[in-house]
């Protein structure tokens, strides 16, 4: 695993041991990234379930501000605070370690607007996709906003999520990632 782009390009992230997590592919990546744009002017990226952090910190690579990174398990999350250290970006991330649930209902209480969502649960906790809704009803995601979901093939997701509509879904052996907008 790597920075694909921006200012870390092609520094290397540590990834993490075992069964417990699913890292998101230096493939797969890069193709999120040429579906969503390649660089970014600011904002604030959510990175949940993030794992060691490849898909947070590449988008801090590429322009955002801002990253929030959230994981419950202890060993990824030591390996998160590992990567965002290399990167140097900890005066511009925030991780916490904790379960998604908490996380949403502390975001609900903060004066935030997010303009990246990942989501990227375990791909049997499809109820964790529901969170959506809910930072959305509460106006904390950007009209502008990006959410950009990863999911087996098995799963199916909703057309829309509130006002942000399915734009684009991919296919990498047995993940989908699927990506909504708003039409503006």
């Amino acid at each position: 695993m790597r920075v694909v782009a921006g200012e870390r390009k092609g520094m290397p992230l540590k990834a993490i041991t075992g069964t417990t997590t699913r890292p998101t592919t230096d493939k797969v990546k890069e193709s999120i990234f040429n579906i969503i744009g390649p660089f970014f002017d600011g904002g604030i990226v959510l990175d949940l379930f993030a794992g060691s952090g490849g898909l947070g910190i590449e988008t801090l690579s590429r322009g955002a501000d801002k990253a929030i990174f959230v994981e419950k398990d202890g060993r990824a999350f030591q390996t998160l605070q590992e990567n965002i250290k290399k990167c140097r970006y900890e005066e511009v991330s925030e991780s916490f370690k904790t379960d998604a649930t908490r996380a949403v209902k502390g975001l609900l209480k903060r004066d935030i607007e997010l303009d990246y969502l990942f989501l990227d649960p375990p791909y049997h906790k499809t109820e964790y996709y529901d969170l959506l809704y809910s930072l959305i009803e509460h106006g904390k995601v950007s009209d502008h906003a990006i959410i950009v979901c990863e999911h087996s093939t098995e799963v199916s997701l909703p057309t829309s999520y509130g006002s942000f509509l399915l734009k684009r879904q991919e296919t990498y052996g047995s993940t989908i990632i699927s990506v909504y907008k708003k039409d503006l």
